[in-house]
C-alpha cells in the first residue's frame, strides 16, 4: 500500500492511469507532496513537486564560477559550499512553494551515486528535516532520476531506452519501471562531459568573453556552431570501431584534440594564453567526433533492443531519452534524434534546466516510486540509510550484448547544417 507508513495517508485506495501505465494512489483532499535534495555532485538543490507533476518550488544554489577557477572540482571544496548553502536552499525552495514542511509527505534524497563528501551534506539536511516534522525518507539513485525525469512533462510509456549522458557519466540503459533498469553499455574512461570541459579548458575559450562563464560543453557547442569551416577540419577517428558493442570511450577523442592543440600551438607558435585561430572549426570538428561516436553506439543500442525482443508490446511506440547535462547540447540532441526516427523512435529529453542536476528530478522521481508501489526503501528508520559513491544502476546486459556481435549499418545523419552527414 503506498504512503502506508504516512498518517495523513488514510483515504480510500484507487486506480489510475497515467502515461499508459496503472497506478494505485490515494485519494485525499490535495496531490501528495515530496521534497527532493540534490548535493551529489557540486550544485546545491532542492525542489517540491506534487504527484501530478507540478512543481511547487525548486532552488539551486550552483557552484559552478567558483570551480571555474580551479579548473574542476574539489571535493572538500565543494562540501564545504553545500554545507553554507543546504539550509538556504531548502528554506527558499519551501518559501517558493509557498507551504511549510508539515505540508510535504516524503523527503527524497539522493544518496548515490556521486561525491560522497557532497552526497553527505544532502542525506544529513534530509534526515534533519524528516526527523523534525516526522516526515520518511526515500533515497533516490541519482542516475535513475535523471532517466525518469522526462516523464515528467511527456507521455512516455515503459519500457523505453535512456542515453544518460553528463560531466561524470556515460550509460545507455533499456527502463522497463521506477526500479528496473538494464545496463546496455557504460564509458570505459572518460565521460563525454568531463573530456569536452577539459578540452574547453585547454583551448582557453574561457579568455573569450562570451564563453567565460558557461560549462566548457556549452563553449564548445557556440564556438561550433559559429564556425563557418567544414566540420572535417581536424581529423578525430571514431572509438572503439572495431568492437560490436554498446561500450562508450572519450579518453581517445580528448588525447586525439590535446595533440591537434599541441601541434599547432608549436607551428604557430602561439603564446601561452593565445587561442588557435581556427578554434571555432576545431570545436566542431571535436564536437562532431564526440556525437558520431554516441550515435553509433546508441543506434546499435536500439538495435539490440528490437533485436532481443526486450520490448514486450510489439505494436508499442518506442522511445529514446536523453538525459544528463549533455543532453542540453542541441547539437548532440538533434543528431540523435534524427538517427533515432529512422528507427521510429520518439525522441525526448527533459527542460533544459532539468537536465542538469536538480533538486526536481529528485521529487519527480520520488513521486514516480510512490505512485508505482515501489516504496522498498521508504523508511523513518533513519539510521539505515547511507551514502555510496558507486552503485550501479541496474542489472548489467554488457556482456550479452558483446556476445550478440552486432554489425549495423549507420543511419545518414547531418551533424552541422550544410556538413557532410556522417
Amino acid at each position: 500500500m503506498i504512503f502506508k507508513r504516512c498518517a495523513s495517508f488514510s483515504c480510500k485506495l484507487t486506480r489510475i492511469k497515467k502515461y499508459n501505465v496503472v497506478y494505485r494512489r490515494f485519494v485525499t483532499t490535495k496531490h501528495p507532496i515530496v521534497l527532493g535534495i540534490e548535493t551529489s555532485c557540486d550544485d546545491t538543490a532542492a525542489a517540491i513537486v506534487s504527484s501530478d507533476g507540478k512543481v511547487l518550488g525548486e532552488f539551486v544554489n550552483s557552484q559552478q564560477n567558483c570551480h571555474l577557477r580551479f579548473g574542476g572540482i574539489i571535493p572538500p571544496v565543494a562540501q564545504d559550499i553545500h554545507r553554507a548553502n543546504i539550509e538556504n536552499v531548502v528554506q527558499q525552495t519551501f518559501h517558493l512553494a509557498g507551504i511549510s514542511p508539515e505540508n510535504v509527505d516524503a523527503v527524497a534524497v539522493t544518496n548515490r551515486p556521486g561525491l560522497p563528501l557532497s552526497l553527505i551534506i544532502g542525506l544529513r539536511y534530509a534526515k534533519h528535516i524528516a526527523r523534525k516534522y516526522d516526515k520518511p525518507i526515500l533515497p533516490i539513485h541519482h542516475m535513475q532520476a535523471h532517466a525518469l525525469m522526462a516523464r515528467m512533462n511527456a507521455d512516455i510509456s515503459f519500457p523505453f531506452l535512456c542515453l544518460l549522458v553528463s560531466g561524470g557519466h556515460s550509460l545507455l540503459v533499456f527502463v522497463e519501471s521506477t526500479h528496473r533498469f538494464r545496463l546496455l553499455g557504460e564509458t570505459l574512461d572518460d565521460a563525454p562531459g568531463e573530456a569536452m570541459d577539459k578540452i574547453a579548458r585547454r583551448l582557453k575559450l574561457r579568455n573569450i568573453a562570451e564563453y567565460a562563464h558557461l560549462s566548457g560543453g556549452r563553449a564548445i557547442e557556440l564556438a561550433a556552431l559559429a564556425s563557418d569551416s567544414d566540420s572535417s577540419a581536424y581529423d578525430f577517428p571514431l572509438p572503439l570501431s572495431k568492437y560490436r558493442d554498446c561500450q562508450f570511450s572519450f579518453a581517445g577523442l580528448k588525447n586525439t584534440a590535446t595533440r591537434h592543440i599541441l601541434e599547432q600551438e608549436s607551428v604557430l607558435n602561439l603564446g601561452p594564453d593565445a587561442l588557435l585561430p581556427d578554434y571555432a572549426a576545431f570545436c566542431a570538428s571535436f564536437l562532431k567526433g564526440v556525437t558520431r561516436h554516441m550515435l553509433h553506439r546508441t543506434q546499435r543500442a536500439i538495435e539490440y533492443c528490437e533485436r532481443h525482443n526486450l520490448y514486450a508490446n510489439t505494436d508499442q511506440q518506442r522511445s529514446l531519452v536523453i538525459s544528463g547535462g549533455v543532453a542540453c547540447n542541441d547539437v548532440i540532441f538533434n543528431a540523435l534524434s534524427a538517427m533515432a526516427k529512422q528507427f521510429g523512435y520518439g525522441s525526448y529529453r527533459p527542460q533544459k534546466r532539468h537536465c542538469t542536476d536538480n533538486g526536481t528530478m529528485i521529487a519527480w522521481n520520488g513521486v514516480e516510486k510512490l505512485l508505482a508501489g515501489d516504496t522498498k526503501e521508504l523508511t523513518k528508520d533513519y539510521a539505515t540509510v547511507d551514502i555510496s559513491g558507486k552503485c550501479a544502476i541496474g542489472d548489467s546486459i554488457v556482456d550479452d550484448v558483446k556476445r550478440a556481435n552486432m554489425a549495423c549499418k549507420w543511419a545518414k545523419v547531418d551533424i552541422f547544417p550544410n556538413h557532410d552527414a556522417v
